[in-house]
C-alpha cells in the first residue's frame, strides 16, 4: 500500500492559488523543453522512497485544512551550494481536490499514511464538486462528506 506525504502550502490561500503556481512551474518547464511537473525542494530526505514511489501523493494543507493532493512522481536528492543536503519532490502536474479534513500546523513534511487520508472529491459522489467549497467544508465537519 502507497504511502503519502503531508506538507503545509504556505503562501496559497486556496486551491487555485496552488493551481496557479502549478501552472506556472508546468509552463517554466515546458518552455525549457522539460517535463511540465513541478518540483518542490525540501531540506529532509524521506527514507522510505519505495513506498512513497509506489503511488504515493503529496497532500496539501491550505489554511489549516487538508484540500488537495499532487501525485509523487520521483524524489531526487542533491546539494546544494552550501554543502547543504537537500530534497526534490517531483510532482505531477495535476493538482487533484479532496475531501477537506482539518489538520494543525507543524513545520516540514510528514509521513501520512494511507487510512489517514482524504478521498478524492470527484469519488465522493455526483453533484460534490459542484458544491461552493464553504459548504463542502461544513459538511465535513458535520460528518456528512
Amino acid at each position: 500500500m502507497a504511502l503519502h506525504l503531508i506538507k503545509l502550502c504556505v503562501g496559497a490561500d486556496s486551491i487555485d492559488d496552488l493551481r496557479e503556481w502549478v501552472a506556472q512551474r508546468a509552463m517554466s518547464a515546458i518552455a525549457a523543453g522539460l517535463e511540465p511537473h513541478s518540483i518542490h525542494t525540501t531540506r529532509m530526505v524521506p527514507k522510505r522512497l519505495e513506498e512513497l514511489l509506489d503511488g504515493g501523493s503529496l497532500y496539501w494543507v491550505i489554511k489549516g485544512q487538508v484540500q488537495a493532493r499532487q501525485n509523487l512522481l520521483d524524489i531526487q536528492t542533491f546539494t546544494d551550494g552550501e554543502g547543504i543536503s537537500r530534497c526534490q519532490l517531483i510532482l505531477g502536474p495535476e493538482v487533484i481536490e479532496t475531501a477537506v479534513q482539518p489538520k494543525r500546523a507543524f513545520q516540514g513534511w510528514r509521513y501520512y499514511p494511507h487510512e489517514d487520508i482524504p478521498r478524492d472529491l470527484h469519488s465522493l459522489g455526483e453533484g460534490v464538486a459542484d458544491m461552493p467549497a464553504d459548504l463542502r467544508r461544513e459538511l465535513s465537519e458535520l460528518g456528512l462528506l
